[in-house]
């Protein structure tokens, strides 16, 4: 009679990983990568709020809450300086995708040189009432758009790219967030009766 010896092991649990560090005052975008990344709806959520401030809960505010209706027109943004009406055929929606894909090929969030100076939602998210019904309506449509497409053009290209996404209310077809993990993140987000 011959016995085997079976070794069994037990595998250890590994630790949960750390969640990623960003950089003091990180850009709407990368806290949106982040949080896609994650896999749990709690790691969302704990993201959501670690990186937390009012320019981030306006995005999602503009995109998730149905009350909130945009007055620029739905699809790509018209785009071209006087210089560029001729070397540029296009509009700004595909300039922004053209600089966010050349971002993805080098496998960074930065253009180098051509980032500097930018501004980021954080610094232009107060001016978000103009595009929105009941929040301006001495603006004429021309001036409306024209003033999005001002900060869309001052806007890192990522930023920027979010901008275009909130007014049709398409946000969550680039990022997986949802508006259950928004509002289990912010519960002091009032949804409903903005316009």
């Amino acid at each position: 009679m011959t016995t085997t010896n079976q070794k069994t092991t037990t595998r250890k649990k590994a630790a949960p990983k750390p969640v990623q560090e960003l950089a003091n005052n990180p850009f709407a975008f990368e806290v949106l990568q982040l949080v896609s990344k994650q896999r749990s709806k709690s790691k969302k959520i704990e993201i959501l709020q670690k990186y937390g401030e009012n320019s981030l809960k306006a995005v999602f505010i503009w995109n998730f809450d149905e009350s909130v209706v945009s007055l620029l027109p739905e699809g790509p943004v018209p785009y071209a300086t006087n210089g560029e009406q001729h070397a540029f055929s296009g509009d700004m929606s595909g300039k922004i995708a053209d600089a966010v894909q050349k971002m993805e090929e080098l496998g960074t969030n930065s253009l180098g040189m051509n980032d500097q100076g930018q501004t980021t939602i954080r610094a232009e998210f107060r001016k978000f009432y103009n595009f929105l019904r009941n929040g301006n309506p001495g603006l004429t449509s021309t001036r409306r758009e024209t003033l999005f497409i001002d900060i869309l053009r001052g806007l890192h290209p990522l930023e920027a790219e979010i901008l275009v996404l909130i007014k049709d209310k398409k946000l969550q077809t680039k990022y997986n967030i949802t508006k259950d993990i928004v509002s289990t993140a912010y519960p002091d987000i009032k949804w409903g009766n903005r316009s």
